[in-house]
């Protein structure tokens, strides 16, 4: 986006004003990142050197102070009310925030209700019913709202790109193709993908690798396309979707995988998540858990009051070392971890673009308080994920029981990984 197209750089106010009015930049970003201001009346400031990344639009600069002094979650608030805009690259404008200082009294109160945000009941124990219905405030909005901005298989989780480049679509194939490898999914074994979205992984392992899929999830509107996705596709006698929790899931199966799941278990439930798995998973089986994981010495701030409330209720994130430990514990083995923090940045970018393009249709499907909360949200996830403050760890696991399935070496994750990414479309 090229702001000085928009026709109003010539009235600048000036290039030299400090990030904030009033008060000394106090990093190097702070004084180099370019960013404009537009008010109501049409006046407008320009901010840093060289080309505006993005444009805050307020009422007036007295507005615009305070806008910048707000806590998180309090500015959170005011741009999801639409009380403010941002024009650009967001992504950019987060960072631009997360940069400045701010009151520890005030960070410190909501980061502690931020963490009291799940309930003390709820984090020890999540009926099903009340998961269900965390799952469904997210997930259940609308499937055309989110076919605004995933690629075509509806993935709705990290990507995995050979370059930064690459297409998400491509991204995307890439990392169905990457998590079947590295379970070592053969033709006619039972697989089992725990919150299976909608159905992206369950058909890629049907068509590519020739297993018997079952999916399940709590997600009527993603139940509903994924159904619809097999039948189309003439899986039927090869994919099972279920309308179910994870907890109600039964058989054995010789392959699992959980990919943007356990975020919704929460850190004390892992212990009965990775037991249940466990119980479902054949002796020397394995499970790869692909998901978001909180770095040691980061802790819940404001940001985690506004993400709980607004856009992943019932939500938790764990450390690495909670995962594995608590793997251990149901009996697996560590076979291989892969942090994957810099795709997964890359992959919230993509989306943020993708509903930044396509905010007419979106707002066609979704009221704007939810258009705005899922791009803030997403714009916030991939500065923190650019910044290192969250990760998303592929954990591949082995259930203990027949050595002759256990991977000897790691060579074979990688082998023909490469593809166009248009292969099983």
């Amino acid at each position: 986006m090229n702001l000085h197209d928009r026709g109003w750089a010539s009235h600048s106010g000036g290039a030299s004003i400090p990030i904030h009015p009033g008060a000394e930049s106090s990093t190097e970003q702070q004084r180099t990142v370019p960013y404009a201001v537009e008010y109501a009346n049409g006046d407008f400031d320009l901010y840093g050197n060289g080309e505006p990344l993005f444009k805050i639009v307020t009422g007036t600069r007295s507005e615009f102070e305070r806008l910048v002094r707000q806590d998180a979650y309090s500015l959170a608030m005011k741009f999801v009310r639409s009380e403010f805009s941002v024009e650009g690259d967001l992504v950019a404008g987060v960072h631009f925030y997360n940069a400045r200082p701010r009151s520890r009294i005030q960070t410190g109160l909501l980061a502690a209700l931020g963490s009291f945000g799940i309930g003390p009941i709820e984090s020890w124990f999540q009926s099903k019913e009340r998961a269900a219905q965390n799952i469904r405030f997210h997930y259940d909005q609308s499937n055309d709202f989110y076919a605004q901005f995933l690629d075509s298989r509806m993935v709705y989780s990290c990507a995995y790109f050979e370059d930064s480049g690459q297409s998400l679509e491509e991204a995307q194939f890439r990392k169905l193709r990457l998590i079947c490898r590295k379970l070592g999914l053969q033709p006619d074994e039972r697989f089992l993908d725990v919150g299976c979205g909608w159905g992206g992984l369950i058909t890629h392992a049907a068509e590519e690798c020739g297993a018997f899929s079952t999916g399940c999830t709590l997600s009527v509107e993603q139940f509903n396309f994924a159904s619809q996705q097999v039948a189309e596709r003439g899986l039927g006698g090869r994919v099972l979707v279920e309308l179910s929790d994870y907890r109600d899931v039964t058989g054995t199966y010789d392959k699992i995988a959980s990919v943007g799941m356990f975020e919704h278990v929460g850190r004390r439930r892992l212990g009965r998540y990775f037991a249940t798995l466990s119980r479902l998973l054949r002796p020397g089986g394995l499970l790869l858990n692909h998901g978001i994981t909180r770095p040691e010495g980061i802790h819940d701030g404001p940001e985690t009051l506004f993400v709980r409330r607004r856009v992943f209720p019932g939500g938790e994130l764990a450390r690495l070392s909670e995962v594995v430990r608590f793997a251990e514990r149901a009996g697996f083995e560590v076979l291989d971890i892969e942090n994957l923090r810099p795709h997964y940045a890359l992959t919230c970018r993509a989306w943020v673009r993708g509903l930044q393009e396509n905010a007419a249709r979106c707002l066609q499907r979704v009221e704007p308080c939810v258009y705005r909360t899922w791009l803030l949200a997403l714009a916030a996830s991939a500065a923190a994920f650019e910044r290192g403050r969250l990760n998303l760890d592929q954990v591949l696991l082995y259930k203990p029981g027949d050595p002759s399935r256990r991977p000897f070496t790691r060579d074979y994750m990688y082998r023909e990984l490469k593809g166009s990414g248009e292969e099983g479309q």
